[in-house]
């Protein structure tokens, strides 16, 4: 990247005036965006929701096969995925960034773009944030804000011991991707110009660099009349997330490992690195799919609407979590996916 400009050239209020310059404003509840102290919202009767999630260089990302483009659109999508987890609809957020002396101009104009894109898409509009200096790489930090309706809005506690359990699109695949470009980045140590290989295997790095949160399914789903009793999206893993309903409804489950979908690449590289396949769908994490429950009674519609698999059911809370192997087994299942502060713990 040649003619790379310094960001002390344009100072904080200058960075920020030229990355949000022109920004669009896509929703009726945004009155004042970025410009003034505060930003400014009106809701008109809706419930209003707010969730954050906070970023970190050589924790959350690794900008050596990450790019700032793809690394902004990420940032961005985690957090709506929040939102629609809630089946609520996100509406704005705030963008927050610590920025080392090795990033430039240039490089935030790229972060930028990747997140001004996902707002584009998911019709969200950016209204605020902060910049600072950073002495130990980047971080984001973005908050985001949106809204349902009182009655549509879905906890991890209303689950019920008849209740179906229901997951969106596939697990897995964003693991195997991270593994992937992880063992490129080993090959490519030393050489000068090493290029990687993804052939055959494009989705698994695209599930990891560009995940998509599943709107599509929140849409479905009021299409149907459908308000689950319990939801959350899967980012640590679906045997972590299925604890966690389980735990916050009082509940048990039964999963069926025939059930768990899987795409073909996830299991064509699990198998190249020895890894068993349902493990790494049940603890790999970073899908951003749709985990959630419905009423016994939902069954007929539920299973006709595309991009949705029954996986299993709730049951007694004293017959605890387990899944049912193809032969019938049962295993209790543990989190294993991903804990952010076990290594602060030891």
């Amino acid at each position: 990247m040649e003619n790379q400009t310094e960001i002390s050239t344009l100072g904080e209020f200058g960075l920020i005036d030229h990355i949000t310059e022109n920004l669009p404003i896509h929703n009726a509840s945004t009155k004042k965006a970025v410009g003034d102290d505060c930003a400014v919202m009106d809701y008109e009767g809706k419930k209003v929701l707010v969730s954050t999630d906070l970023l970190l260089e050589g924790v959350h990302f690794d900008l050596t096969y990450v790019p700032l483009k793809h690394l902004g659109y990420k940032s961005a999508i985690v957090n709506f995925s929040d939102l629609y987890a809630m089946n609520a609809r996100p509406r704005q957020i705030t963008v927050s960034l610590g920025i080392s002396k090795r990033f430039t101009v240039e490089h935030i104009e790229q972060l930028y773009a990747g997140i001004r894109l996902a707002c584009e898409i998911y019709g969200v509009d950016i209204v605020g944030g902060d910049t600072t200096s950073s002495r130990s790489g980047l971080v984001i930090s973005i908050t985001c804000i949106g809204d349902a309706d009182e009655d549509k809005i879905v906890y991890r506690n209303g689950a019920k011991p008849t209740d179906l359990i229901c997951v969106s699109g596939d697990l897995g695949a964003a693991y195997m991707g991270l593994q992937l470009l992880e063992r490129e980045k080993i090959a490519s140590a030393g050489q000068k110009d090493f290029q990687p290989d993804f052939a055959g295997k494009e989705y698994l790095v695209e599930r990891q660099l560009k995940p998509e949160a599943r709107r599509d399914i929140i849409d479905e789903l009021e299409k149907a009349g459908i308000v689950p009793t319990s939801m959350m999206d899967v980012s640590d893993g679906l045997s972590s997330e299925l604890l966690h309903l389980c735990k916050q409804s009082h509940t048990g489950c039964r999963v069926y490992e025939d059930r768990i979908p899987i795409d073909y690449q996830t299991a064509v590289m699990a198998e190249e690195i020895g890894m068993n396949l349902v493990t790494a769908a049940m603890n790999g994490g970073e899908d951003y799919e749709l985990l959630f429950t419905v009423p016994l009674s939902d069954h007929e519609t539920i299973k006709n609407i595309k991009g949705i698999k029954i996986i299993g059911h709730m049951t007694q809370p004293d017959m605890g979590c387990a899944m049912i192997t193809r032969d019938g087994a049962e295993f209790p299942i543990k989190a294993q996916g991903w804990n952010p502060l076990k290594d602060a713990e030891k």
